[in-house]
């Protein structure tokens, strides 16, 4: 059997030509002159490798025709009746042979090689860059999420920290306003009990004088004197709480002031009417106080004319009714005390009248 082979390749073409074809063959083909081409392995030639004639680039002339004979022998159509794709491998490995056995081709085909080889290495230096820069570009995200995650930590715990400083400043603010208002209560009942204590001194100490002048039985002027007639006489003292006159008995009342130094002026200085004077004295004496001086100047003889004077005042015993809602049950209370002491005082003027 000849192994004469018919292709392209073997006709008596120019080189140029011969390898004009061979190119668009191969570029028809999907294979280049760039070399070590990639083909598909035939089922009976599978021992082949992936090169085209399976020889290194730097390959002598020698070992690229040793290894075509090698494998033409093995690919050829001839012994591979059954292969449809024997013939185009065999082809392939002819025109394989004729570029790498041609100077101008094989220099073209090494240029390309070195060219293809540049491109690689171009890509694959591309490719690491563009690589480390993913990396890097995951590496500053992870790091961003890390410190995203890290700063929405830090301001969760300090936001847990406020809330927690607030909690604990309000419970300390509730507990020191409880306090306080422990402290004014406190302060409020003592301050009342003191009130009480005080008001029930007050009303047990009022002063009080009992008035005396002369009257005829069955007398309807009752002396010259009456309820207005001596409030008038008195009111100029200072105020008066109470004056109870006696029913039975003429000639008799109680007059109640609200100052020791009013009752005190009032028992030293009123005379009453000139032709039926008054004579006043305690009910009950008057409290150990300090020496009073009294500086009292008159502008007229006349009992009956508005006196000016200038007394000393004893520190009022009274609580005031103006100062706060306290102060204002108090005189509730104090109003109250006075009208169970107006009371007694009417039940002790008619015992005396009965006695009388």
């Amino acid at each position: 059997m000849s192994l004469a082979c018919k292709c392209l390749l073997c006709l008596p073409t120019p080189l140029i030509g011969r390898l004009q074809i061979l190119n668009r063959y191969l570029h028809s083909r999907g294979f280049y002159v760039e070399g070590n081409l990639e083909i598909e392995k035939s089922p009976k030639c599978n021992q082949f490798s992936s090169k085209i004639l399976g020889v290194q680039e730097d390959a002598t002339e020698k070992e690229i025709v040793k290894s075509y004979r090698k494998q033409a022998l093995k690919c050829h159509p001839d012994k591979n009746p059954d292969d449809p794709k024997a013939a185009e491998l065999f082809h392939q490995l002819a025109k394989a042979l004729e570029i790498l056995t041609d100077a101008a081709a094989r220099a073209a085909y090494d240029k390309a090689q070195k060219a293809k080889k540049a491109a690689e290495a171009r890509h694959k230096e591309l490719d690491s860059k563009r690589k480390k820069f993913k990396e890097d570009l995951e590496s500053r995200e992870k790091a961003a999420d890390i410190r995203t995650e890290a700063d929405l930590s830090l301001k969760k715990n300090f936001q847990a920290e406020i809330e927690r400083l607030r909690k604990e400043g309000s419970k300390l603010l509730e507990q020191e306003q409880e306090r306080l208002k422990e402290e004014i209560k406190e302060g409020q009942t003592r301050l009342e009990q003191q009130e009480e204590t005080e008001n029930s001194s007050s009303v047990s100490e009022t002063p009080k004088l009992k008035v005396k002048w002369k009257c005829k039985k069955n007398d309807d002027t009752n002396g010259g004197y009456s309820s207005e007639i001596l409030t008038d006489l008195f009111n100029k003292y200072g105020n008066i709480l109470n004056l109870i006159m006696s029913k039975k008995k003429g000639g008799s009342a109680i007059l109640e002031f609200s100052s020791w130094t009013d009752a005190e002026n009032a028992k030293e200085l009123e005379k009453g009417l000139i032709d039926n004077p008054l004579s006043l004295s305690w009910i009950q004496p008057p409290p150990e106080r300090p020496q009073m001086t009294s500086n009292i100047h008159f502008n007229s003889g006349s009992q009956h004319s508005e006196d000016s004077f200038t007394k000393t005042e004893w520190p009022s015993q009274m609580p005031s009714a103006t100062s706060s809602a306290r102060d204002f049950e108090s005189l509730v209370l104090h109003k109250l005390r006075q009208a169970e002491e107006r009371k007694r005082l009417i039940e002790q003027m008619q015992k005396e009248d009965g006695e009388g």
